[in-house]
């Protein structure tokens, strides 16, 4: 195939924030293993390792890409191949605040064949670059020693993690056609729809469109915490859209944010890092929305925009936050400067009190989605945008 039909396209990514603080704030000989799923044919792939959030440098001692076998945590191991910096290095240190992509790695991947990378940490390592995801298609592990090239990690030195470090996007050159859609927000988004998008795909033989969370727990349009207690809640939206909507391949982008604007202010009296002063107006929550749009269009993107999910039963739930919530989503449902609202809020929310969630859609904590929710939500995105071809 000409090399002008071809193309590199995010097929997997994340957000980097903060991870949660606490004492053990570093690692050292520890290997993490990440399993991908392609969502293209491809030769060559390239990997980003990302320290953002981190406050001093990290050093990645070694990196491996390789085939997934049959258990989650194994791979193929004579397919293991080194990954590369800066034209050769199998080590590579990364300043704070800043990101590296490796070197060009050929491999050939096929859609829907996992792959695995695998990170090593040979001296004492800051594990503040990280984000938690869940989903079916959301897990890591982390093993105690230096197994990042064998077949199985140990059982013995292993466990499970949902805290993803450091690894915040996939490439892969693939055919000119292929394209990817950008689902940004906060701990909804960074829990399972995204996940269910991507199974969708699958079931419904998309084979042309990958999915592309960018998302991080606790964080809001407007404001940041700047304190140890709440730095994991991650940074705001004017820091994180404008690196987070930047994806190789992305023609669109969708949006649900803002429900932790609402719901975080209780006053000092309740929380010290929590004051009255961070509750927004409906107007000033559109304006930040606002903002997004600019920045999508600028990056050439496509945008969507979802409703919020209701809170009825939340913890600081008041009759006021959820004015402010449904003032919102109606100028979401109404706006012309969108390409289209995808009504996630009417999508779980009960028929004859739309405050709340329906029968079976709520997780238990009157905020987050249930499984089937996420099923739900997954299914209420258009097929028009995940059909959408190269412009």
């Amino acid at each position: 195939m000409k090399q002008s039909l071809r193309k590199y396209v995010t097929t997997w990514g994340n957000a980097i924030s903060i991870a949660d603080r606490k004492p053990e704030n570093y690692a050292k000989d520890l290997t993490l293993r990440y399993p991908i799923r392609p969502m293209f044919d491809g030769e060559r792939i390239k990997i980003t390792l990302d320290n953002f959030c981190g406050t001093e440098p990290v050093t990645i001692s070694q990196v491996y890409v390789a085939q997934s076998a049959d258990s989650e945590r194994e791979i193929v191991e004579e397919s293991s191949t080194a990954v590369t910096f800066d034209n050769g290095s199998t080590q590579v240190t990364i300043p704070a605040g800043e990101a590296v992509v490796s070197d060009e790695i050929c491999m050939c991947v096929q859609r829907g064949q996992d792959i695995s990378i695998s990170l090593y940490l040979g001296e004492f390592t800051q594990m503040r670059s990280a984000v938690l995801i869940t989903g079916p298609l959301s897990k890591g592990y982390y093993s105690v020693g230096n197994y990042a090239q064998c077949g199985r990690l140990p059982l013995d030195l292993t466990r499970n993690t949902n805290w993803f470090y450091f690894l915040s996007n996939v490439e892969i050159y693939t055919a000119r056609e292929n394209r990817a859609v950008v689902c940004y927000g906060d701990s909804i988004t960074s829990q399972a729809w995204p996940d269910e998008l991507t199974l969708r795909l699958f079931r419904d033989k998309i084979e042309h469109t990958a999915i592309v969370r960018r998302a991080a727990s606790g964080t809001r349009i407007l404001r940041q915490y700047e304190n140890i207690t709440y730095d994991s809640y991650g940074l705001k939206g004017a820091v994180r859209f404008p690196r987070e909507a930047k994806v190789s391949g992305a023609d669109t982008v969708i949006i649900q944010h803002g429900i932790n604007d609402i719901i975080h202010p209780v006053g000092v009296d309740v929380n010290p890092f929590r004051p009255w002063s961070d509750l927004p107006t409906a107007e000033e929550l559109i304006q930040g929305l606002r903002q997004y749009i600019i920045q999508a269009e600028e990056y050439g993107l496509d945008v969507y925009m979802g409703t919020l999910l209701p809170i009825y039963g939340w913890r600081t739930y008041e009759p006021f936050r959820d004015e402010l919530r449904c003032a919102v989503n109606e100028w979401i449902r109404s706006t012309s400067e969108i390409k289209g609202c995808i009504d996630f809020d009417r999508a779980v929310c009960d028929s004859l009190d739309p405050r709340a969630f329906a029968q079976g859609y709520d997780s238990g904590d009157h905020l987050h989605p249930s499984a089937a929710a996420y099923k739900r939500m997954a299914e209420e995105v258009p097929q028009s945008l995940l059909d959408h071809k190269e412009k």
